[in-house]
């Protein structure tokens, strides 16, 4: 069964990649306006202290944006940093000069390291994906690096995945070690909240 899911999970993989590397620019940027003003808008969101976030690359949904517009109202954003292990390590966005290029087109944070399990003390992750399914299942790149970081966030931490429109899809492959997320950003459908029981602010997205 596990072996059946990996195989389709590749298969899904690469041709969601390919229709990422053909997408017009124009929609990237409009993704990275979408996900800034779908979670700055969000009562709960602007009262918290801390969110993890990812510094998007290449084709991935842009979360520029949201970074600086969650750094500049003064909420500490975590970034990842990737290590050899598989893991992710986090450090505090402080503005464009905190971040040093990382290899593969990365940009990470270059300030105090707080330790892998730093998803245990933030409010909220906002994590990337390549597909979301109706039920919340994720499909990431296959590294296995954020379900492990899911893993370790407290119980009350909402996770936010960011796909495009046609990568919201009514199931993805699964294997046991999986983690679902509790909401999805599109670009045409802003954010979708799912029946998980974490989501701080029960005034759901459709």
């Amino acid at each position: 069964m596990d072996e059946t899911a990996r195989s389709e999970k590749r298969r899904m993989r690469r041709r969601l990649l390919d229709a990422r590397r053909a997408m017009d620019p124009g929609e990237r940027e409009r993704a990275g306006s979408v996900v800034r003003d779908a979670l700055t808008d969000l009562p709960w969101l602007a009262m918290s202290g801390t969110v993890a976030c990812y510094h998007s690359v290449g084709t991935e949904p842009g979360t520029h944006r949201l970074i600086t517009a969650l750094w500049k109202r003064g909420t500490y954003v975590l970034l990842p940093i990737f290590l050899p292990d598989g893991n992710l390590d986090w450090a505090a966005y402080d503005g464009p000069e905190s971040l040093a290029p990382a290899g593969h087109g990365l940009l990470e944070p270059t300030g105090h390291r707080y330790g892998v399990g730093a998803p245990a003390t933030v409010d909220a992750m906002v994590c990337p994906a390549l597909a979301v399914d109706r039920s919340g299942g994720r499909l990431g790149r296959g590294a296995g690096c954020y379900d492990r970081a899911l893993a370790l966030r407290g119980p009350h931490c909402p996770a936010i995945a960011v796909v495009y429109d046609d990568e919201f899809v009514d199931e993805v492959p699964g294997e046991a070690h999986d983690l679902r997320v509790d909401a999805v950003i599109t670009p045409g459908g802003g954010l979708r909240v799912f029946d998980s029981g974490v989501w701080p602010d029960r005034n759901r997205g459709d």
